[in-house]
Formats: structure tokens, C-alpha cells, sequence
């Protein structure tokens, strides 16, 4: 009977294990098998053990169903080396990292064997730990077991995540040598990733570890696909551009993959019509475009600008790709949504999303940046909130363009959301948050974001360093901004442009083009905004000779074109200085069409100047071109009233009405105690609005001590004197200024923010009360800074 027994269990266990047999890794139906095979175990009463156990366990693992393998391996009381190296495996695979270290160092060491620490150096491997693996391979030689192959492979694979050190790199070649590894073509090509790697490292001479795998790859008797892609990929990594060429030029077989590496590294370079080059040598020589190559030349595209090329090179692959796979799709149609968009394309960058088989979370990031670079805001929200999943970039992209499109008090709503929805958020999630602050002139919530920063270690982040001086500079701090830039470890051209334009609006006119020039003497290469801060601190400070030498450096030592801002800036700057003639002469002579801004600095240079003749034209000109734009009947109405002509000024007005254009509305706020105070013309709202207006009654007593005598020619009605200047007594800065001195503390900074440009009577009584109140008040117009203390302003009275 018992023998009967053990036959007919041998019978059902040959029978189970040939079953087993059937799934292998390319038979869809192997998990499916193994189920219904492990069912019909259970329900004999058949105990499994070794092969078919351990094939079960292989199953479960191989088809991602780590619950049940590891049930099955939970019951083994004594499982062997096989069983635990193939979960080990999977467990990594599946970034479980701490479960596979748990069942790797609950092994035994008797019954450990090289291929389970090879499934554990490669699990950390894979999961980044580079420093894990050395030393677990440390712990194989320390005990006596012999690395094959495959252990070198992945020892060496987890070294170039951490290589630093030439000297690493010497010794792992000296083992790789000595065990006999040295000829092995996967083991090679991981000792070249590792040298080209170690290459890129400033601790290092790149050139010598360059010509160190170079030196490797010539002796390597055998070379894959893997080798030649290794040596161009580093090449590129370094920098080295014409050695990746020419090693790729000296290629007998032409490889895609080598190909694709080469148009990638120009692509990541800058060096766009290379790329485009290569791209179509690659035609003429017959070698196939895949959807890599496909990718890197729509990046080139879309980073140059070039969208006919781009739209050239979709055509093309709707015309040859009849059926492309679900992975070709995805990465292309992700590229070409970034090309439209980044065209200006969004619609069509759109319709490329609708019509995607497949998407990803790169497809609706693309999209999103689309809408928000564009400032199709409504869009973008609506669309942030059909996302199906978001990461970080997802949540910062939404935050920076509600924050640059003027949605300051959502962007930071926002911000909070993500924390709240369990985001830590990166530099440059608080970069956007902080731009916020800026264009919100929230100052302590600011420095709060400026102390979490801290907190969190991103203090040195160049992006936050930015939006920092941004931000301080734009609440009136110029101060902090250029502290924060003299600190900052490393310096970008826009930190440059944030600390010149900064200082030029804050009425440093000299202090900016002499930190200009120090950009130039650190090598510092200025771009377009570079010259348009400049030129605004000129125009700001009056330095026309100095803006006329900047403009014409532009494309004479620059090679930049100038563009209509650049033009403005300097129409703006010859009109304030009054040189009207010559700001005729440039418009006439510009390289571009002038358009609205030309025009509305010349309006604006003749209302200063009372240009009457002149700044009609250019207000016709802006009928014309913005009919809707409610600035040029202001301008135009106050040039008419400047000089008393009642009867045109109605007539301008009359004339808003009929085409429905409505004036924005003058007002001012400031910050104090977290809170922003909002101040309208003549204002009846805020509680404490009636105490503003005695405290100013009482303080314009003293001010008429000293010499203030209300200006009212600034009333731009027809009115009598004491009403005109009643009317002054009730702007909106004066009420935020006078708020301000009641209640912040004493010898506090007042910062007041206008959205509209200073009124020139306010202007010249803040430098009164300035002096009455021994106080600095600091006021932000639409268009610049003034600091007034001690009787004067930072602008010289020139604005």
C-alpha cells in the first residue's frame, strides 16, 4: 500500500512539474497554468516541494504576483537557496528593496551562493543604491565567494551611479582583470560606462579618463551595439562634441543607436542644425529612423523654433508609420505636442493629444505647459483638474503660470493644495509660490516662503535664488536682493538680469550698469532681457548717451537683433529726456514695424514734455491699433486738461464712452500684519479710512510748515481750486501711505503699492512727509520704485 502510494505521488508530482514545464516567460497563459495547477494541488491534498515549488514560486513571480509567491514561500520551513534568490529577484524588480534585503540577509551564509548575491547587488542597482551594492560585493570577497560575469556586470552597473574617484575605477578594473573577466563583452562595456561616467565628475581629468576607455574599447576583442554607444555617449556627456563625431564617422557598421546618440548629445548642446544635419545624413545612408531618432530631431525642432521642419518630419511619419507600436507612439506624440506648443501651436498640440492611442503623464504635462505658456489660464486650470494623476512638475508648471500670468493669490492657493494633497514641494515649486509673492508685493509671506527654503536645504537653489531677488526687489527690499545676490553660490544670467533691473528700478541707475559691466568682465554673456533692463535703468536715470552706446552694442558686439521692446525702451528713454526729434528719427529708421509700445512711449514722453502735436499723432496711431486700450484716452485726456483745453477733454471722454472703454480704476494696498490693506481714489470702504484722513489733515499742517504746497494743476477736472485740492488729499496712495504711518510701528518702512503710475503731487508730498514723520516711505508705481527719505527721492525727480 505505501509503496503504491509513493508511486502514485511520484505519478502526480511528474505530472504537475510537466505542466509546469509549459510556462516560460514568453507564454502568455503561464500564469494561468501555474493557477490552475496550483488549484488542483490544493484540492489533491499534493504537498508541493522542491523543483515544482520553487517553479510555482518562479511563476507567481515572473507573472508580478509577488502576494502569492510569497505565501507559498512563507510556508516552506526550510527554503533553499533557489527559492529566496528568485524572490530576492522579483522583490527588487519591483522596487520592494527592504523586502529583498529582509530575505537576502536572512539567508544563511552556508547556503548562500554567488547567483543570490548577484540578484542582491543587482536589486540595488536598480533601485539606485550604488554605495549598497559595492559594499555588498565587499561582503562577497570577504567571504570567500567567487564573482562570475554577471557580478561584475552589476557591481560595475551600480558604480557609475556613485563613481567620483579615478582611483575606483583603477581598482574595479584590477578585479575585472584578475578574475578573468577582462574579455568579457558585457562586463567591458559596464568598466567603459563606468570610466566615461567617472569622466564627467570635477573631481577628475576628464581627457584622461576619456583616453583611459578610449584605450579600453581599442583593445576589446569583441564589441556589441552596447560598446560603440557607450564611447559616443560619453563623448557627449563631457562635452566633447568633434571626438563623438569622429568616432562615430570612423564606425564601419552604421548603427542607429550610435547615430541617435550623436543627434541626442547635439540636441542636449544647443547645437540644433547639427542634429537636423545628421538627421538627414542618416536618410542618404540608408540607416532607419526609429522612434528615438524621431524624438531627439522634434526636440531640436521645437527648441529652435524651426516648426516647418518639425511639421516636415510629422508628415513624414504619418506617411511611412502605418502601424506603429503603443511605445513608438507615446514617445513621438509626446514630442510633437511639445513641438506645436512650444511653436505656439497649443490647439494643434492638442488635437495631437486627443488623437494619442496612448498617454502618459509626460503627454498631459505637455499639454498643461502648453496652455499655461500661452497664457491660456482658464484652460490650463480646467485642464490641471481633469488630469487623472499629477507628479510635481505637474502641480509646479501650474503654480509658476498662475503666478507669471497674474494669478499671485491662486498660484499660492495652490501651492498650499499640493502640500495639502501630500507634495513636498521642490525649488522650483517655491520659485513659482515665491514669484507669486512678487507680483502680490506680499512681503512677509515672502520671507516665510524665503525661511521654509532654508528649512528645507534649498537655499542654494538657483531657480529659488532668482525668485528671491525677484521677489524682495519687487516688495521694495532692494536692499535683501542684493544682499541675497553677493551670497548666492552660483550665478545664471537671469540672476544677473533680476539684481540689474532691480537696482535700475529702484533708482541705482549707476550702482546697475555698474554691475553690468561686472557681467561682462565674469564672462557672462548678456541676452535680450539683459539689454532690456539696461536700457529701462537708462531710461529710468536719464543716461541717454549710455543708452545709445548699450543699444547700438546689441548687435554690433552681440550679434542680438533688436526687437520693438528694445525699441521702446529707447523711444521711452529719448522722450523723457526730450529729444523728440531723434525718437522720430529712430522710428523711422527701425528694423521692425512699430506697434503699440513705440507709439505709447511716445505719448507718454509728450505728456511729460506737453508735446501736444506730437503725442495726438501717436494717440491716433493707438486708436488705430488698440481702439480698446483704455490707456491712451487717459494719457491723451490729461495731456488736453494739462493745458486747460476742457472742451477736448470731453471730447476724449465722450469718446471712451461711446466705444464702451472704461478707465481701470486707481488704487493702492499695503501689507500690515499679514493682511493687505486696498485703498481706492477718495475712499469710503475701508473701516479705518475715516481716522486715514484726519491723521493726513493733521500731518499736511506740518507739511505746509515746510514749504509743501498742494499742486493742482495734477486735478485733471475743471473745478475750483479748493476742490481740486480736496480731490488731491484723497488719492489712493496718500490714504495707503498715511494708513501706514498709523500703524506700523515706529521707525518701520512704509511700502505702498500703486497699480497706476504716481500722482506728481503725491510724489512731491511724500518727500514732505518723509521729512515731517523722520520715516522712509517707499512707493511702487506701474512703473518704477521711490524711495523718499529725508526730504528727497530716489529717482532725482526724474520719472
Amino acid at each position: 500500500m505505501d509503496m503504491r502510494n509513493a508511486a502514485n505521488v511520484r505519478r502526480l508530482a511528474n505530472q504537475y512539474a510537466a505542466q509546469l514545464q509549459q510556462c516560460c516567460p514568453h507564454n502568455p497563459m503561464s500564469y494561468s497554468i501555474a493557477r490552475t495547477v496550483h488549484a488542483h494541488m490544493i484540492a489533491s491534498g499534493f504537498k508541493p516541494r522542491g523543483y515544482i515549488l520553487n517553479r510555482l514560486i518562479d511563476v507567481y513571480c515572473k507573472s508580478s504576483d509577488l502576494v502569492s509567491a510569497h505565501h507559498l514561500f512563507d510556508e516552506i520551513r526550510q527554503p533553499d537557496i533557489v527559492a529566496r534568490t528568485t524572490l530576492i529577484a522579483a522583490h527588487s524588480s519591483a522596487g520592494n528593496s527592504n523586502l529583498a534585503r529582509e530575505i537576502f540577509f536572512a539567508t544563511p551564509l552556508g547556503i548562500r551562493d554567488t547567483v543570490c548575491y548577484n540578484a542582491m547587488i543587482t536589486g540595488y542597482s536598480h533601485n539606485n543604491d550604488g554605495f549598497g551594492a559595492i559594499e555588498l560585493f565587499r561582503d562577497l570577497l570577504r567571504n570567500g565567494f567567487r564573482p562570475d560575469n554577471f557580478t561584475f556586470t552589476s557591481v560595475l552597473g551600480a558604480l557609475a551611479l556613485i563613481v567620483e574617484d579615478e582611483k575606483q575605477c583603477q581598482q574595479i578594473h584590477c578585479a575585472v582583470v584578475k578574475s578573468g573577466s577582462g574579455f568579457v563583452t558585457s562586463v567591458l562595456n559596464a568598466l567603459l560606462s563606468v570610466l566615461v561616467k567617472c569622466a564627467s565628475s570635477p573631481l577628475v581629468s576628464s581627457s584622461s579618463l576619456m583616453a583611459a576607455a578610449r584605450k579600453l574599447f581599442d583593445e576589446m576583442t569583441q564589441r556589441d551595439e552596447l560598446s560603440w554607444t557607450t564611447m559616443i555617449a560619453g563623448y557627449v556627456r563631457n562635452g566633447e562634441l568633434d571626438a563623438a563625431r569622429q568616432f562615430l564617422d570612423g564606425m564601419t557598421e552604421k548603427l542607429v543607436v550610435a547615430w541617435n546618440a550623436m543627434i541626442s548629445g547635439y540636441v542636449h548642446h544647443g547645437f540644433f542644425l547639427e542634429a537636423l544635419e545628421m538627421f538627414r545624413k542618416m536618410y542618404l545612408l540608408g540607416i532607419q529612423w526609429d522612434e528615438f531618432t524621431y524624438t531627439s530631431v522634434l526636440s531640436a525642432c521645437a527648441n529652435a523654433g524651426f516648426f516647418r521642419h518639425g511639421k516636415q518630419v510629422h508628415a513624414y511619419i504619418l506617411r511611412t508609420e502605418a502601424r506603429p507600436s503603443l511605445d513608438f507612439s507615446l514617445s513621438v506624440n509626446n514630442a510633437l505636442a511639445t513641438l506645436y506648443w512650444k511653436c505656439g501651436k497649443v490647439d494643434e498640440a492638442r488635437q495631437v493629444f486627443n488623437q494619442m492611442p496612448v498617454k502618459d503623464l509626460v503627454s498631459w504635462n505637455a499639454i498643461l505647459s502648453g496652455y499655461v505658456n500661452a497664457g491660456r489660464i482658464d484652460e490650463a486650470k480646467s485642464f490641471f483638474e481633469e488630469m487623472p494623476e499629477r507628479n510635481l512638475l505637474t502641480w509646479t508648471v501650474m503654480i509658476s503660470g498662475l503666478a507669471q500670468n497674474g494669478f499671485g493669490e491662486e498660484s499660492l492657493k495652490l501651492f498650499n493644495r499640493m502640500k495639502s494633497e501630500g507634495f513636498e514641494p521642490c525649488d522650483y515649486a517655491f520659485a513659482g509660490a515665491i514669484i507669486a509673492c512678487a507680483w502680490l508685493a506680499a512681503l512677509m509671506h515672502g520671507r516665510q516662503l524665503h525661511a521654509q527654503l532654508v528649512r528645507l536645504g534649498f537655499d542654494s537653489s538657483l531657480s529659488a535664488g532668482n525668485a528671491l531677488i525677484t521677489m524682495y526687489a519687487k516688495c521694495g527690499v532692494v536692499e535683501a536682493a542684493h544682499c541675497l545676490f553677493l551670497t548666492m553660490p552660483y550665478l545664471d544670467s537671469v540672476s544677473w538680469n533680476a539684481m540689474i533691473a532691480a537696482l535700475g528700478q529702484h533708482g541705482h541707475g549707476a550702482q546697475a550698469l555698474e554691475l553690468f559691466e561686472l557681467m561682462l568682465k565674469e564672462d557672462i554673456l548678456p541676452d535680450r532681457i539683459t539689454f532690456l533692463t539696461v536700457l529701462s535703468t537708462c531710461s529710468h536715470a536719464g543716461l541717454v548717451e549710455e543708452g545709445h552706446r548699450y543699444f547700438k552694442s546689441m548687435s554690433g558686439l552681440y550679434g542680438i537683433c533688436p526687437g520693438e521692446d528694445h525699441y521702446a525702451r529707447m523711444i521711452d528713454l529719448l522722450c523723457r529726456a526730450g529729444k523728440f526729434s531723434e525718437a522720430k528719427d529712430m522710428i523711422e529708421t527701425m528694423l521692425v514695424e512699430p506697434g503699440p509700445p513705440i507709439w505709447e512711449a511716445l505719448l507718454a514722453g509728450c505728456r511729460i514734455h506737453g508735446n501736444m502735436d506730437l503725442g495726438i499723432q501717436a494717440a491716433e496711431r493707438l486708436f488705430e491699433l488698440m481702439p480698446q486700450h483704455d490707456g491712451t484716452y487717459v494719457l491723451l485726456s490729461n495731456m488736453y486738461a494739462t493745458v486747460g483745453r476742457w472742451d477736448d477733454v470731453a471730447k476724449v471722454r465722450k469718446l471712451m464712452r461711446d466705444k464702451g472703454v472704461k478707465k481701470e480704476p486707481g488704487c493702492s494696498w499695503i501689507e500690515v500684519e499679514n493682511k493687505v490693506h486696498v485703498f481706492l481714489v477718495d475712499d469710503i470702504v475701508h473701516p479705518e479710512v475715516q481716522a486715514v484722513y484726519n491723521y493726513l489733515e493733521e500731518l499736511g499742517l506740518k507739511m505746509r510748515k515746510l514749504g509743501y504746497i498742494p499742486d493742482t494743476k495734477f486735478v485733471l477736472h475743471d473745478m475750483e481750486s479748493e476742490q481740486k485740492e480736496y480731490v488731491l488729499s484723497t488719492h489712493s496712495e496718500k490714504l495707503a501711505v498715511g494708513f501706514g504711518l498709523l500703524k506700523l510701528p515706529l521707525g518701520a518702512t512704509v511700502r505702498v503699492f500703486k497699480n497706476l503710475r504716481i500722482c506728481g503731487d503725491c510724489h512731491n508730498a511724500f518727500k514732505f512727509m518723509s521729512k515731517v514723520v523722520e520715516r522712509e516711505i517707499v512707493v511702487r508705481d506701474g512703473k518704477r520704485f521711490h524711495h523718499f527719505k529725508n526730504g528727497e527721492c530716489s529717482c532725482g525727480n526724474y520719472w
